[in-house]
């Protein structure tokens, strides 16, 4: 590529990575970030929820030559380990042996990748430097410093990767033409803490996503190598069950002791993390373009921000690194046109992987409880086993393939329709060996598509690269 001066805003896990990647490339990199250095500062904790490496981020880490440097702090989770209001547990694979999701704690990422950005001489990071605004045409952007004094700096290019509140695509909210949309949940987060036990050990099963699912609400536990497990309970913002109920220490053993008991001899503090940690919230933003003229894209969740229960949220971020990549490569020097198409291409699965994480807040709270939700993934692994290049389950094609969101989701919607139909005509599993049900299933299933193995790969369609604009935006 011709190599470029360019201005990235943000430095959290998808600025840093997009930074690493471009400086491999040979261009002149500049970061700017609002707050202090991660890895120099002791910053307040308690709004992490833990990442979820799955394969799209493992793509972009081996692309940024850091997968080895990941591994040793990344720990498998293989399933989900329902917590049952009975007290028992049941495990629940996400899929077949050998795949897993990685529990990883977000602020050890994102100092890793910022000392990765720092192994180049052409890559530079300037903390405590706030986005003020924006220039599009020149492009430039306007920074306050540590000092207070503002700067002016220019580039060739500006990227804006300034998470939700971004304040890049603030300034582009202005443009004719944008269209922006944001959307809260009722619901908030809260982080907790479960502590290794006195040996050492875990206090749960560490190879699993804990889920205490209550049909309203839930609380989530996710390993680390500590020995600890980071917990965030997911409840209601307001009403009778609710964040603003829960008002005094003793409302908080109260409630922790009714609805999962099982936790509270392992959080010793848990009162305290409740009443210090603070509140985060949940929310959806969707907007389009991305890009300004060839001067100006935004990535991650300032283009398409998305609540946390598919664990895609920084998958998503880092597979836009990737795939914009491939279209800089394709078009180079034309950056105009790669980031209309990147954009165009990008859009769709964008806002796919947004309704699968609304839709699967509600499979983890409420829809794991039910028995006939057991029953539809036992059929659906078993359609996978017998029809693997027909069906192949949502989470996996979302989670363990490249396949666009867009088409996981579209295929995912057609099997829907397929599961439904069988279920209504099965009460157990000695159901499937009839005659006539085998029958509905295989002519049901010859319905479906075959799918493709490149875009199971990940790869760029042809069709999308020889007509760069003609997908629509979503």
């Amino acid at each position: 590529m011709r190599q470029r001066n360019v201005v990235i805003v943000g430095a959290g896990l998808v600025g840093a990575l997009w930074a690493r990647l471009l400086a491999q490339q040979g261009h002149r990199v500049t970061v700017l970030e609002r707050r202090s250095d991660l890895r120099r500062t002791a910053i307040p904790g308690g709004r992490s929820i833990n990442l979820a490496v799955s394969d799209r981020g493992w793509r972009a880490l081996r692309l940024a030559r850091l997968d080895e440097q990941v591994r040793p702090f990344a720990l498998p989770m293989e399933g989900r380990m329902i917590h049952e209001p009975s007290g028992s547990t049941r495990f629940q694979p996400y899929g077949k042996p050998g795949q897993a999701i990685y529990s990883f704690h977000r602020r050890r990422l994102n100092e890793l990748l910022l000392t990765a950005v720092e192994e180049y001489p052409n890559a530079r990071i300037l903390f405590e430097h706030r986005c003020v605004d924006v220039e599009l045409e020149t492009p430039a952007v306007l920074v306050e410093t540590p000092t207070g004094e503002r700067q002016r700096l220019e580039a060739e290019v500006v990227f804006g990767v300034d998470g939700a509140y971004s304040a890049v695509r603030l300034r582009m909210q202005h443009l004719e033409g944008f269209n922006y949309c944001q959307e809260y949940l009722d619901y908030g987060y809260k982080e907790l803490t479960i502590p290794p036990r006195s040996d050492g050990a875990w206090a749960l099963f560490p190879r699993a996503l804990h889920i205490w699912p209550r049909h309203s609400f839930m609380l989530i536990a996710l390993p680390n190598p500590d020995g600890s497990f980071t917990c965030t309970l997911f409840f209601p913002l307001e009403g009778e069950l609710s964040f603003a109920a829960l008002r005094t220490e003793e409302d908080v053993r109260h409630f922790f002791r009714s609805e999962f008991p099982d936790t509270v001899p392992l959080m010793p503090k848990l009162t305290e993390e409740f009443f210090v940690n603070p509140t985060g919230s949940l929310l959806t933003i969707r907007c389009f373009p991305w890009s300004y003229d060839g001067k100006v894209l935004l990535l991650g969740d300032a283009a398409h921000a998305i609540v946390p229960f598919y664990g895609q949220g920084m998958n998503a971020g880092f597979e836009d690194c990737v795939v914009l990549l491939e279209f800089l490569r394709q078009y180079d020097p034309d950056w105009s046109t790669a980031f209309r198409a990147f954009e165009r291409f990008r859009k769709p699965s964008a806002d796919a992987i947004a309704q699968l994480a609304l839709e699967n807040f509600v499979e983890m709270r409420d829809g794991v409880l039910h028995p006939r939700f057991q029953l539809r993934k036992k059929l659906e692994q078993y359609l996978a086993d017998r029809y693997p290049d027909r069906f192949v389950p949502l989470y996996t094609m979302v989670t363990f393939t490249h396949m666009p969101y867009a088409e996981a989701l579209r295929r995912g919607r057609l099997q829907e329709r397929i599961l439904e139909i069988l279920l209504e005509r099965t009460e157990s599993e000695s159901d499937w060996q009839a005659p006539s049900f085998q029958q509905m299933m295989e002519k049901l299933v010859e319905e479906l598509p075959p799918c493709d193995p490149a875009l199971l790969a990940g790869a760029v369609p042809e069709r999308i690269l020889e007509h760069p604009f003609g997908t629509g935006s979503g």
